[in-house]
């Protein structure tokens, strides 16, 4: 397992999620949030391992223009070197649509969901997206 900087690999990420933004092309509020570092249970070993993580989201938009920006982002991905590795739903009971994929090379992942909004603690119409890096030995 590679050994990087938590800092640059958090930088990296949050390159990436612009990047990702860049193809949505959405005009809509976007949540300000930077990457952060988790540990990486995944991994099965006791090293010290992290990897980083980007959450964030696009509301304040019309339905129609986050399902467009889903669409982009669907035809986007492939041309920048990126796999589709899931195109359907999620498993929430609003079987709300799911786009996953990874970068070339698999140092990133994305995972974008389209949310209608619900009156159910009045949650808006938005894009939930989150930028993942892949697993790092700390340095």
């Amino acid at each position: 397992m590679e050994a990087r900087n938590s800092q640059a690999v958090s930088a990296e990420t949050e390159k990436t999620s612009s990047r990702i933004l860049e193809m949505l092309a959405v005009k809509g509020k976007v949540t300000e949030s930077g990457a952060m570092t988790a540990p990486c249970t995944d991994n099965g070993s006791d090293e010290k391992t992290f990897r980083a993580r980007h959450p964030w989201s696009v509301h304040q938009a019309p339905f129609v223009e986050l399902q467009a920006g889903m669409e982009r982002l669907r035809r986007e991905l492939p041309k920048d070197g990126w796999e589709i590795v899931k195109d359907g739903t999620d498993s929430s009971t609003a079987k709300s649509p799911q786009l996953v994929a990874e970068s070339a090379g698999r140092e990133f992942a994305v995972d974008v969901r389209l949310h209608k909004a619900s009156g159910v603690g009045n949650a808006p119409d938005l894009l939930e997206v989150t930028v993942e890096s892949a697993c790092y030995r700390s340095e």
